[in-house]
């Protein structure tokens, strides 16, 4: 392994090698993702990396990447493949010139690595901290690290949720966090229960154990460090969590209303034409 606190410095972050882990921090600067912003710095352990990359990038950069052991991040858990590559706190960019260091770090990680495939039993990386909470399009939600709390906004909240009142769920009983991007369309993050009451509504925005996004509300950089932090006290309160639920089929009115609806946003030019493909396909899958 490379020496000890010896640091790659890169655009946006550095990563600083130990004989165990990376430490990476992230910078404050006014281009810096506002995700990176956010977790200010991430020791990652090395028992948490997968693999070790080393690719071409774009305009003149090369980009060092460490691929994540499955089950090992809470926070990459809650993304399931969402982020964006200039989001992913697990790739660090640097010039073209520093490509021949950059081909030393990654071999010296690789040869620290193990073998061990099987997702572990336990979060390898530290969730980010509670207290957490940010503003959806319908409510406040707020974490205490014991409780994930949802207050409705009247401008937003449907009536559904009105009618069911602010909530709270302990996280012992939650089974598992359902994040769905918002900056994709019917982005939301949903609380999975181990012992509903009843089958949880398909649309989030029925669901009063979820909260849904808009433009402006529930950005990545708030919405998913609060997901990770919540999908790890879930693990640490009992089995391990699941991210997402298979849905119920939707009845097929209330699918024609769905895509009517993305129909407008797509003429208003508030979904573009691939988004617009790609939900309509899903939504006719749902039938």
């Amino acid at each position: 392994m490379a020496r000890m606190g010896d640091v790659l410095a890169g655009f946006h972050a550095a990563w600083e090698f130990e004989s165990d882990s990376v430490l990476i921090r992230f910078e404050r600067g006014i281009r810096t993702p506002k995700l990176f912003q956010a977790l200010g710095e991430r020791r990652i352990p090395l028992e948490a990396i997968a693999g070790v990359t080393l690719t071409p990038g774009k305009r003149g950069t090369v980009v060092l990447h460490a691929v994540p052991r499955a089950g090992a991040d809470p926070l990459m858990e809650a993304a399931a493949g969402q982020l964006k590559e200039g989001g992913d706190p697990y790739r660090l960019v640097l010039p073209a010139d520093r490509e021949t260091l950059a081909e030393y770090y990654a071999d010296e990680l690789r040869a620290a690595l193990t073998e061990d495939a099987e997702p572990p039993e336990r979060y390898l990386v530290a969730p980010p901290e509670a207290p957490l909470h940010f503003k959806a399009y319908d409510a406040k939600a707020s974490f205490d690290g014991k409780a994930v709390s949802f207050r409705w906004f009247w401008t937003g909240a449907s009536s559904t949720k009105w009618k069911a009142g602010d909530q709270s769920f302990p996280v012992t009983g939650l089974s598992g966090v359902e994040w769905r991007s918002p900056e994709v369309f019917e982005g939301h993050l949903r609380l999975l229960r181990r012992e509903p009451a009843a089958a949880q509504p398909a649309q989030a925005d029925q669901d009063p154990a979820a909260v849904v996004f808009g433009l402006g509300y529930g950005p990545v950089h708030e919405s998913l460090p609060f997901a990770a932090s919540v999908l790890a006290a879930v693990r640490a309160s009992g089995p391990a969590p699941v991210t997402a639920a298979a849905a119920p089929r939707r009845d097929p009115a209330d699918i024609a209303d769905r895509i009517r609806h993305l129909g407008e946003l797509h003429q208003a030019g508030l979904v573009t034409d691939e988004e617009f493909t790609t939900k309509k396909a899903e939504l006719l899958a749902e039938l």
